[in-house]
């Protein structure tokens, strides 16, 4: 069994659509630091939640970069539209920017307690890093980290003006291929989801342990 550690169920059903009813959710609030980059902080959210159930688990980090703003919002993109709006966002792209382009991208962590070949140190090294700075250090933080295996998946596009009604977040204002993320249905957005994309990564590598 496969825990996804979330509070959002389409996350769940999106997960299932690549991995099959393994899958099942973990709505744990583990505390999330504060990083320049999506590695660390899914990374980090996996470890906790692993030590939480005790059994392997998905955790997964996502966020808005635009090109133009040397990725900003990125991992403060929840942020951003809690505190600026969705449309304060595209306005500053309109006011500051020539260059529109930017890109949703996702990062899936995985963490099972078991020894494997684990994504690259420097993320190990950012994550205690980003911990120290944002107060999140454990007692007896391990030296050897819990192994965590990562997988990146990322859509481009452009910032344009708000069209359409289904989505939610940044999705009217993200357009690919011409359409808005808002003005695709269920089953053409999750084609091209970050989401979708990080995993069927991770669906392959899984299929080969």
């Amino acid at each position: 069994m496969l825990r996804y550690v979330t509070t959002n169920p389409g996350k769940v059903r999106e997960a299932r659509e690549y991995l099959g009813d393994a899958v099942s959710q973990l709505d744990f609030d583990y505390p999330e630091i504060q990083a320049a980059d999506l590695a660390p902080i899914a990374a980090r959210g996996a470890r906790e939640a692993y030590r939480h159930a005790g059994e392997p688990v998905l955790v997964d980090d996502a966020g808005l970069f635009v090109r133009g703003f040397d990725g900003f919002p990125g991992p403060y993109s929840a942020y951003a539209e809690d505190t600026l709006g969705v449309e304060a966002v595209r306005r500053l792209v309109d006011a500051e920017l020539d260059d529109r382009r930017a890109a949703f991208r996702c990062v899936l962590a995985y963490c099972d307690g078991e020894p494997f070949e684990a994504s690259p140190d420097p993320v190990d090294r950012d994550e205690r890093v980003a911990a120290a700075a944002t107060g999140a250090e454990r007692d007896g933080e391990e030296t050897e980290p819990l192994p965590v295996k990562l997988f990146e998946g990322v859509v481009r596009g452009e910032i344009v003006e708000a069209r359409g009604d289904g989505g939610f977040g940044y999705d009217p204002i993200f357009e690919y291929d011409g359409s808005t993320l808002a003005e695709m249905d269920a089953a053409e957005k999750n084609a091209i989801s970050h989401r979708g994309r990080a995993l069927e990564k991770f669906g392959e590598w899984f299929a080969e342990r």
